[in-house]
């Protein structure tokens, strides 16, 4: 069964002593309150995000909407002891997108751990803060947003892959078909929402910054019936998997969250929480 989607603040949150989450100032907590209350009288179809500052359109590329969107710096926690390999989070992902057959911009892998056990990864785009799909590209296609995600311009992509193999994740996606059709109602494509996909170029999870930027979650997140990914702000240090709310630092590092091949320096934004023998030879 479901669980219920509206957002709720976790008791498992650490408390300070006035039995108000740390690290979360009145305010927030009150909006939080708020939100989840808005969310249960909805019936939690659409979880909101707590911490969005200013709702900006992701076209508008002036000095003025790159510092407020600067104000924002996304991740993600993937919580690998709840995730069962059910692949709602892809398919939500390739809906949300119009993505053609084959594609997946979330793939969930199955994996072996330390002690023979079967365990699943889900696997979107990194987000890496010293990424090498950036240095590679000739036309500076791909490039990263104020707020810290990495997107393509498909509209000046030439198709030469040098992204896809610089990405030690295989993140990346060439697409060879057209793309199936889309709705005349859907806004405008952009880096930021590339939907349609373009023939002949290349694509990738844009961790939905068309939708974080005005208050709502991540396709994948929603679609996560184990509630087992958290999208979080490394700057207002807030998490949310649209029912819990956690203080970002504290659900990495008290749950030794780690990042996938961390030896290579990319810094990736998306951490993974073990907790079953996940040896993560990714």
């Amino acid at each position: 069964m479901r669980r219920n989607r509206g957002l709720v603040i976790s008791n498992k949150v650490v408390k300070d002593e006035n039995n108000s989450p740390r690290g979360l100032d009145r305010r927030q907590f009150l909006k939080f309150a708020g939100i989840a209350a808005l969310a249960a009288v909805a019936g939690g179809s659409i979880a909101k995000l707590g911490f969005i500052k200013n709702d900006v359109q992701a076209e508008d590329n002036s000095t003025s909407s790159n510092q407020v969107l600067s104000q924002h710096q996304w991740a993600m926690v993937i919580d690998l002891r709840l995730c069962d390999g059910c692949g709602g989070c892809t398919e939500a992902c390739s809906k949300e997108h119009y993505l053609t057959p084959g594609i997946t911009w979330i793939k969930v892998y199955e994996l072996t751990g330390s002690l023979g056990q079967k365990y699943y990864l889900p696997r979107p785009c990194m987000q890496c803060e010293n990424a090498p799909c950036l240095r590679v590209c000739p036309v500076h296609a791909t490039y990263k947003t104020p707020d810290g995600v990495i997107v393509v311009d498909q509209n000046i992509c030439i198709g030469c892959r040098l992204c896809m193999g610089a990405c030690p994740y295989a993140a990346r996606y060439f697409n060879f078909k057209d793309p199936p059709p889309v709705p005349n109602t859907l806004p405008k494509p952009s880096p930021e929402w590339p939907v349609p996909q373009i023939r002949g170029t290349v694509g990738k999870c844009v961790f939905c910054i068309h939708d974080t930027r005005v208050g709502k979650l991540p396709a994948c997140v929603t679609g996560c019936p184990m509630q087992a990914i958290y999208y979080g702000d490394l700057v207002t240090d807030l998490a949310t998997n649209g029912r819990e709310a956690y203080k970002l630092s504290t659900l990495i590092e008290s749950n030794d969250a780690v990042r996938l091949k961390e030896e290579l320096n990319t810094q990736p934004r998306v951490y993974y929480i073990l907790g079953h023998g996940q040896d993560l030879n990714f």
